[in-house]
């Protein structure tokens, strides 16, 4: 096992790495920007480092900076959360070429799957059902009008490097698709490094399906079960939880089956998810592999009762899956909602001081939060300020604490998303789990209207 780890990242996934670390006896290394100095994953790691100024770029993203943290400290393995050099393949090929563990898969793996095209070739010809779509990246228009014209309008340009939303756009009609093509290869650039992009079939009102894994380096992929994460806004996950209310046990086995030939497909090592789309008609395609831990991890937690990061770690240090399949159980019903720094009806962000700050407590109730009262939101980098999970023997149950809990929070100083949360669950549609990836949209037009 590993004696120290660095946590290459900041907020709420640093501390709640830090205190799985803990947990196992292993010393940790908080790195931090200098507006970061005094932040609770900081104070709460055994040692920590500055590692460069405010602007992520230099400080949290800054690979040789990272490094030389991990070198004077003597870390023998590094965390990168999500976000930040959590998907950089350059990054954890770097920590496998000088003897620091990369917690997460390979960098042979996290390439494949960070190129979105060429991971839809490898799931083809696996025979994984794949959305209809371009074979590979489109070069420029003229391709892409003919690969539009193959596949059917409407159709969704994606950035082969992408996440996060970025590098997306739908097109509905043909005259529309050069003006789109050319933002999403611009975006594309300027946020990933690479203009490369791909084009899909967009189908209306989807859910968004993602079945959580873990692999061991003897092969062995178990699955979680699988989140919803439909309700969305510009392809940023909002509200997330466990399990689908539109997956039954015959789906659910199918999609394990089909996510567990999807990692053994790209040698899969460590914690990772595969990402579907599933139409009215519960057909379900792949869309991607996100090779990290995610921000919802914790209704999957909740639900299995498995710390996720220790299986990470565990698998990182070279120990077999001490799981099978046959242990998982699904226990009851789990959702998330992000709480944002920002304007609830306009999404704008709201940074600034923290003048009180109260999570809700009791039976079933998990805050994740890096935040505290007379903290302050930077506003340098995301708007997530914490994550409010809960827990019920039902779903009913879980939407009932869901409600009182987010009566029950506080945050006092800045705007936040509380209020939608609020709404949203008191909307009859989501109570009865009647939801798509266009959710949201006619959601705020009906609050609006």
């Amino acid at each position: 096992m590993f004696k120290k780890i660095l946590v290459a990242n900041r907020g709420e996934i640093a501390l709640r790495v830090i205190r799985t670390c803990k947990e196992l006896g292993i010393r940790t290394v908080a790195i931090h920007s200098d507006v970061d100095a005094h932040s609770l994953h900081v104070r709460a790691a055994d040692e920590h480092v500055c590692i460069g100024p405010a602007d992520d770029a230099l400080s949290y993203r800054n690979v040789p900076n990272v490094l030389s943290a991990a070198e004077i400290t003597g870390a023998d393995a590094i965390h990168p959360g999500y976000g930040f050099l959590a998907e950089n393949a350059h990054f954890a090929e770097v920590c496998e070429s000088i003897g620091v563990r990369f917690i997460g898969p390979t960098s042979e793996t996290i390439a494949t799957v960070g190129n979105k095209a060429k991971a839809r070739e490898i799931m083809l010809r696996r025979g994984i059902p794949v959305l209809p779509g371009s074979p590979g990246e489109v070069r420029n228009e003229k391709d892409a009008v003919e690969a539009a014209r193959k596949i059917g309008f409407p159709v969704i340009i994606k950035a082969s490097a992408g996440g996060g939303g970025r590098g997306i756009r739908v097109v509905n009609k043909k005259d529309e698709l050069g003006r789109a093509f050319q933002a999403a290869q611009s975006e594309a650039k300027s946020s990933f490094g690479h203009e490369g992009v791909y084009l899909e079939r967009y189908f209306l009102e989807p859910r968004h399906i993602e079945v959580q894994a873990l692999a061991d380096d003897r092969g062995r992929v178990i699955t979680l079960g699988e989140r919803d994460c439909s309700i969305q806004r510009r392809y940023q996950k909002l509200v997330e939880e466990s399990p689908s209310p539109a997956v039954d046990e015959r789906l659910r086995r199918e999609l394990a089956r089909v996510a567990i030939e999807a990692f053994k497909a790209v040698h899969y090592r460590n914690a990772g998810t595969v990402e579907f789309l599933l139409d009215k008609d519960h057909n379900f395609y792949f869309m991607e592999v996100n090779a990290r831990i995610q921000v919802e991890h914790p209704v999957t937690e909740m639900i299995t009762g498995i710390d996720l990061i220790k299986e990470q770690i565990r698998i990182a240090a070279g120990m077999p899956l001490r799981l099978r399949q046959q242990d998982i159980k699904l226990i009851g019903h789990s959702i998330e909602c992000r709480i944002n720094a920002e304007c609830p009806d306009k999404f704008t962000p709201s940074p600034g001081l923290v003048t009180r700050f109260h999570p809700p407590g009791g039976m079933g109730i998990r805050v994740d939060s890096g935040m505290e009262s007379q903290g302050t939101v930077l506003p340098y980098y995301d708007s997530l300020i914490a994550k409010l999970i809960v827990h019920g023997q039902t779903r009913d149950e879980a939407i009932a604490k869901m409600r009182r809990a987010l009566d029950e929070f506080v945050i006092d100083g800045i705007k936040t998303t509380i209020p939608l949360y609020k709404r949203i669950f008191n909307d009859a549609d989501f109570q009865k789990g009647r939801v798509s990836t266009s959710f949201l949209d006619r959601f705020t037009a009906n609050h609006l209207a």
